[in-house]
């Protein structure tokens, strides 16, 4: 079983050291209390470590945050940087774009990363979701949750951030999408700039509503979530002992004369297997650990339960409803257009990218590599570092463009087209010095699975056959196939095979042959 260091053990930390000393998996706390952790550590048999000693053990593979909710991101980004698996309470971070980053670094380290949604490990909440898959509710229409109490007030982060990202993440979790808008409304009474309570409105393209009151200014304690389907309704209320925690209503409307007569019904007390949700919780990691299975609550779950929590956020200040953001990186320099990447790529520091250009599932952008604007970079591509890629340039999936290597605008690379920069590699020996460079000019295309050795240059608008291997320079328009590649014919600017007349038939644009075997347009008159 795998090892854990549990760092925070105040509030909310005390617990996780119990629950994971009881799973036998304990191996180190750490806090900034000295008197806390000595506490601990004596009731618990486990050592007191520093953070830097904790990241560097080999022996304790992953780290379990407990701290306040500032320090979320810099201490999740350096448990992952250090290499180890990561569970982190929620919210994941206060920042959507850290948030983003640690889901693309996790990726990359191949690493757990888990969001303490707890309620998504609680027996009632588990039930209830297969109710609701089930069909016992019918067509689910409404959601609404109420989470109050009297404090725990907090001052780094408001009621909406403190309360409702466990409200999300169940009704996420229930209607297996992301709401098309969110409306919050909020009011602060304690401080001028820190809300203590808000009401929050989520609209599905399902048709499904849902909403979430938070307070931590309400004279008793309630945690109540309702489903409202158009069979039965079901109420998961946490304050009610374990026989009465969930309950389903069969209470149905009928329609007569045109008009919606309620038929109320006795409530139907589900029956669950009392457990405590955190002792299942924390499991549920260290299986994730050693078997490899799927996190519940991984980081990009947390990621969602983000989006919607910004828009909350937005929606407070303008005081009309949010869209949810494209998650959209900035580039490191002033005044930079956006870009989109998707939340498993990964784009080191001291790269340039163009505005519009698309980033996709688990690719690679490699320090000081420039891609210019409106390119599409699909998925499992590597690109870097120091490589330079034009303007509206295409490259498929599984394709890796090494230094060396530079494509011009327009460019097309298709699926696991193979890029060399080295003349006779070994693995033995280190030739980073011995790079010979690839021009690939305007307009070429490059079919899937096409080598092209290191040392070409590829004339504009060329067309390499897919399965094409590449071994010296291609004149502009040539049309290469074959191992090696050969000239078998010519292409014209718009991609379309030319005959006898060097015509092209889908634009009507005519090309001649040169005195030195090459082909040029004809300019119109």
């Amino acid at each position: 079983m795998a090892k854990v260091a549990v760092i925070g053990c105040g509030y909310w930390g005390k617990n996780l050291v119990r629950n994971f000393h009881q799973l036998g998996a304990l191996a180190a706390i750490h806090d900034a209390s000295p008197q806390t952790a000595a506490a601990l550590s004596a009731q618990y048999s486990a050592p007191v470590l520093d953070l830097d000693t904790i990241l560097n053990r080999s022996d304790i593979p992953a780290v379990v945050i407990a701290v306040p909710a500032e320090g979320h991101g810099r201490l999740v980004r350096r448990g992952l940087d250090a290499g180890k698996h990561v569970f982190v309470e929620k919210p994941l971070s206060l920042d959507l774009c850290e948030a983003e980053e640690l889901c693309a670094l996790a990726e990359a380290k191949r690493r757990v990363l888990m969001v303490g949604h707890l309620l998504q490990y609680h027996a009632g909440f588990l039930k209830l979701k297969e109710l609701t898959a089930s069909g016992a509710l019918g067509r689910l229409l409404y959601i609404y949750s109420n989470r109050l109490n009297l404090g725990k007030l907090r001052r780094e982060e408001n009621i909406l951030w403190s309360f409702a990202p466990h409200d999300i993440s169940m009704i996420l979790a229930l209607a297996a999408d992301l709401p098309d808008e969110v409306w919050t409304t909020g009011a602060c009474y304690l401080h001028r700039t820190i809300a203590d309570v808000t009401t929050t409105h989520l609209r599905f393209t399902s048709g499904i509503n849902a909403h979430v009151f938070v307070s931590w200014l309400h004279p008793f304690k309630e945690q109540k979530l309702v489903l409202v389907g158009d069979r039965a309704m079901a109420v998961f209320d946490d304050c009610q002992g374990w026989d009465k925690k969930l309950q389903l209503f069969p209470h149905t409307v009928e329609w007569r004369d045109q008009i919606p007569i309620p038929n109320k019904a006795a409530a139907v007390p589900i029956p669950l297997v009392e457990r405590e949700p955190l002792v299942e919780e924390c499991r549920h990691f260290l299986d994730g650990i050693s078997k490899s299975t799927p996190i519940r609550t991984d980081g990009l779950e947390g990621l969602k339960v983000l989006r919607v929590l910004d828009a909350a956020e937005r929606s407070m200040r303008s005081g009309r409803a949010e869209q949810l953001a494209d998650i959209r990186r900035p580039i490191p320099a002033h005044n930079a257009p956006a870009y989109y990447a998707h939340q498993t790529a990964v784009i080191d520091e001291g790269c340039q990218i163009g505005e519009n250009t698309r980033i996709w599932h688990f690719s690679h952008i490699i320090k000081g590599s420039v891609i210019g604007r409106n390119c599409t970079i699909g998925q499992n591509v590597m690109i870097g570092p120091n490589v330079r890629i034009g303007e509206g340039c295409k490259i498929q999936n599984n394709v890796s463009i090494y230094q060396g290597v530079e494509l011009q605008d327009g460019v097309f690379c298709g699926p696991s087209c193979v890029f060399t920069n080295v003349k006779t590699p070994r693995a033995e020996i280190n030739r980073k010095n011995e790079l010979f460079q690839t021009l690939v000019e305007r307009g070429v295309t490059i079919g899937a699975n096409a080598t092209i050795i290191c040392g070409s240059r590829l004339g504009t608008y060329s067309f390499i056959a897919a399965g094409a291997v590449v071994t010296g320079d291609v004149v502009p328009f040539a049309l290469m196939a074959g191992v090696p590649a050969r000239r078998i014919g010519w292409v014209s600017r718009a991609g379309e095979r030319l005959g006898d007349d060097l015509a092209c038939p889908r634009t009507g644009q005519r090309y001649q042959l040169t005195a030195q075997g090459t082909l040029q347009e004809i300019a119109h008159a």
